[in-house]
């Protein structure tokens, strides 16, 4: 008889001990704490024929992001065809949404996601990888809404309770519903104080409301529980980031070199991060040595280019910022010949992310006029590309950098109105607006917007103080 996993639901193993190595992996999946391809490779010793091992291996591939992981996909569905009919529905139905993915019909497989989140709403793992597609997609609402549609279903006596909370309250967070969000992700880290993305969850909401000190010092209490988490990269940018809005560019280039800088062997993950926090440094003026040579060194390793375009961007920072001329017009050319494709990621490709290109590599070369007309038909529909409304704030900030260096002092002065009227706490917009106001040969107001700028630094300080 088949046994069941720790939330109820049939699995196609009779071996204890490859469920046992299964929920290992599950556990390790969920918490981001771990090595859960080992643990899975340590069930399917036990039982080649364990269907829903391989179908984790696939959604591991699936939440990755990275073209380097498809190759785990294709011996998933090798897998399910040699097993056939022992591998129950679900299972199935695991492997076919990450056929979706692979070939290249994200929709398609964040729906079969669903689908079987519908129908087993707790599979966790059904649930994650639809939500990490969500998030790869930029849809707000339904990163929100999936985890909402099982929450009924579920309460703290199921194993990974704590881990859907944590979901839940990086959706309502994405929505702007703020107080919610920080309840929910401080909730789940009652039941699991290591849970990293929690926490993170909690420091969107402190990014998203300009608490920079609160944020902080959230994540500098924090930091023992996840630091030796597979999501620590991405906590220590968010703690970089707020260093950098204070004005505090040091504290954030330490944080690169000694906890965000990757490692030869980084994830695309990771690797966004770092093109992220040195694109941020550079738009502000701020010397980087030769770290750009080195990430896009790393870049190199996971051969990203024209499955998805997010990533492909990113990596195009590091290529242009290091001038890597060859690589730069490997991806160009890729991306031109994608935007043709009709597929999703053609078509992202063809209304965001080659127009984005285009202007990161005018940026860079000197074409500041160019990269700011680029990026302004773009710049309202870019979540469709991906990431958080934190990453995607990077194409904000480069359109009004591609302002200022262009002298368009009334447009960048426009755009910086839009940052200090939703984050009027964050010292770096006033500074933004004090440039723009220089450029439009406004000295008085740029002096106010100065003054302001050191205020509301001076009072995050306080805050922080007291």
């Amino acid at each position: 008889m088949n046994l069941k996993d720790q939330r109820g639901l049939p699995v196609s193993t009779r071996s204890v001990t490859a469920l046992a190595h299964y929920e290992t992996a599950v556990q390790q999946t969920h918490s981001y704490f771990g090595n859960p391809l080992a643990s899975l490779d340590a069930a399917l010793a036990e039982d080649p024929d364990f269907a829903m091992a391989h179908a984790l291996r696939a959604d591991l591939a699936v939440m990755s992001s990275e073209q380097g992981a498809l190759p785990l996909i294709r011996q998933g569905i090798e897998a399910l065809g040699r097993i056939g009919n022992r591998a129950l529905p679900r299972e199935r139905a695991h492997v076919a949404a990450a056929r979706a993915w692979l070939e290249g019909d994200f929709r398609r497989a964040v729906e079969l996601y669903n689908a079987i989140s519908v129908e087993h709403p707790r599979d966790l793992a059904a649930i994650q990888a639809a939500h990490v597609i969500d998030f790869y997609l930029g849809d707000s609402l339904m990163l929100r809404d999936r985890v909402a549609q099982a929450l009924p279903h579920w309460n703290d006596g199921v194993p990974g309770y704590g881990y859907l909370l944590g979901m839940y309250a990086f959706g309502l967070e994405e929505t702007a519903n703020y107080p919610r969000a920080e309840d929910a992700g401080r909730r789940a880290l009652d039941l699991d104080a290591r849970d990293p993305w929690a926490v993170h969850a909690v420091q969107h909401v402190h990014e998203m409301q300009g608490r920079l000190r609160d944020g902080i010092e959230w994540l500098q209490g924090t930091a023992p529980d996840w630091q030796d988490s597979a999501l620590a990269f991405h906590n220590w940018w968010h703690l970089a980031l707020h260093h950098l809005e204070l004005g505090d560019g040091q504290a954030a280039l330490e944080l690169y070199d000694r906890v965000i800088h990757p490692q030869p062997t980084a994830v695309a993950l990771e690797l966004v991060d770092a093109s992220q926090l040195l694109w941020r440094m550079t738009l502000r003026g701020m010397e980087v040595g030769g770290r750009w040579a080195e990430l896009a060194d790393c870049w190199a390793g996971p051969a990203e280019g024209g499955f998805y375009v997010f990533n492909d961007a990113h990596a195009l920072m590091a290529y242009a910022s290091a001038g890597r001329g060859d690589q730069v017009r490997r991806i160009l050319a890729t991306l031109e010949r994608r935007a043709g494709d009709a597929d999703l990621n053609g078509r992202l490709t063809r209304d965001v992310g080659l127009p984005l290109a285009q202007a990161i590599v005018a940026l860079v070369e000197g074409r500041a006029a160019k990269a700011a007309a680029l990026l302004l038909p773009i710049r309202s529909r870019t979540h469709v590309i991906g990431g958080s409304h934190a990453q995607r704030d990077l194409i904000q900030l480069t359109t009004i950098e591609a302002a200022l260096r262009a002298g368009q002092g009334k447009l960048a002065r426009a755009l910086a109105s839009e940052r200090t009227e939703a984050k009027p706490a964050s010292p770096f917009n006033w500074q933004l607006t004090a440039r723009a106001l220089e450029i439009a040969g406004e000295e008085p107001g740029a002096a106010a917007a100065r003054d302001h700028a050191e205020l509301r630094r001076r009072a995050q300080l306080r805050r922080a103080a007291a």
